[in-house]
């Protein structure tokens, strides 16, 4: 669009309007410096101002923080965590039960070497009382018979032979005790080294498991806090429903007979629904909020897929933890999220109860939970009307 009297595009012609009044503006109020300042410097002015407001707004925008990312990122460190103490403490154990063995061992060898130690001291007491030469001449000179004399020549022979394994194995039991022992101080050493990793790995875990209380006691006492926290749930939840459509048309898999097991499915993991599916309200604040799915309080450690199918999804998404989606055909999902340890990955095909993962620590509870979710192409269905009565 152009100004009528003059032929200008009508944007070209407001910035210049826009410049000219705001030239005449500096003049009116800072006459001296406008008269002062040629307008490369103006220019050059005007920039870092702008510069000065850009770190402004940045500086604003880095303090409204993302409660959801701040939670995604503390539960990350404690899945980091947790699982690098898990290691520590497997170790610990690995290494009481070689250590264990060893010591096992080291009685056996000791037990052996006692009679051996034992044997030994009444052959010599033996050859103490009697001599050894005067009793193998005694026995070579008492018959006069060939035959007789062979024979007891035998004997000797195989007296020596056997103190001489005694001797023998006494020997090589020393040094497998002594060898066994090593093995036990290497243990040790080892066993040390492991405690000395989990007490840090403790520390840190119960130092985030603090920051993230204290983030979610700040959700719970800040009404704006919480409802930014519950757009970001409602973005998440957005972006989780797009992606299903998306696995939707690209997955294959075709399965029958989930659509019959309303009422009769098998619960995930034992427990209590501590938050239930729909609409709630915020007793404090109430503000309104719609759950997709059903939190499950436990204390046990596994969770199991509640039907056969196949896995589309088993990674981190924001908001969810660590989230397994299973395909178990004619368009139904089941989901479980806030796991801190998944077992499976895409494309398995898994059976019904098979274990998929660990129970994690939820963002919303604070405690060990389970979200769960039943989808029927991709929209959400109440999963209390799925599980078997308790």
């Amino acid at each position: 669009m152009q100004n009528a009297e003059y032929g200008i595009d009508r944007p070209f012609y407001n910035i210049i309007v826009f410049f000219v009044y705001g030239l005449l503006s500096t003049c009116l109020i800072f006459p001296n410096i406008a008269a002062a300042e040629s307008p490369r410097e103006q220019y050059h002015r005007i920039q870092k101002e702008m510069e000065k407001r850009r770190e402004k707004l940045d500086a604003a925008k880095k303090r409204e923080h993302s409660v959801l990312g701040e939670l995604d990122q503390i539960g990350r460190s404690l899945d980091s965590i947790a699982t690098e103490l898990r290691k520590h403490q497997q170790h610990a154990r690995e290494t009481e039960s070689q250590m264990k063995r060893v010591d096992g061992e080291i009685s056996q060898v000791k037990g052996e070497m006692d009679k051996e130690k034992e044997w030994l001291k009444r052959r010599l007491r033996v050859m103490q009382r009697y001599g050894q030469s005067g009793d193998l001449l005694f026995l070579l000179t008492a018959t006069d018979d060939l035959a007789s004399l062979e024979r007891r020549w035998r004997y000797l022979e195989d007296i020596a032979m056997s103190d001489r394994k005694v001797i023998e194995d006494y020997g090589e039991n020393i040094k497998m005790l002594d060898s066994k022992e090593r093995q036990l101080a290497s243990l040790r050493a080892e066993l040390k080294s492991s405690m000395d990793k989990i007490k840090p790995a403790e520390e840190s875990l119960t130092e985030t498991k603090h920051e993230k209380e204290r983030l979610l006691a700040s959700v719970r006492r800040e009404k704006t806090t919480q409802e930014r926290m519950l757009r970001e749930l409602q973005e998440a939840s957005k972006r989780l429903l797009e992606m299903m459509k998306r696995l939707e048309k690209k997955e294959t898999f075709e399965a029958k007979g989930f659509s019959a097991l309303r009422g009769s499915l098998a619960w995930p993991v034992s427990g209590r629904v501590v938050i239930p599916y729909g609409s709630q309200k915020d007793p404090k604040f109430g503000t309104p909020v719609f759950r997709n799915g059903i939190y499950i309080k436990t204390d046990k450690d596994t969770v199991s897929a509640v039907y056969a199918g196949k896995v589309v999804y088993a990674d981190w998404f924001k908001g969810y933890g660590n989230l397994v989606i299973i395909n178990h055909g004619e368009g139904y999902h089941t989901l479980y999220g806030n796991l801190s340890e998944t077992f499976l990955k895409v494309g398995d095909i898994i059976k019904s109860r098979e274990v998929i993962g660990k129970v994690g620590e939820s963002g919303i509870l604070n405690a060990p939970s389970l979200y769960f979710e039943v989808r029927y192409k991709g929209k959400p269905l109440d999963p209390m009307q799925w599980l078997r009565r308790k």
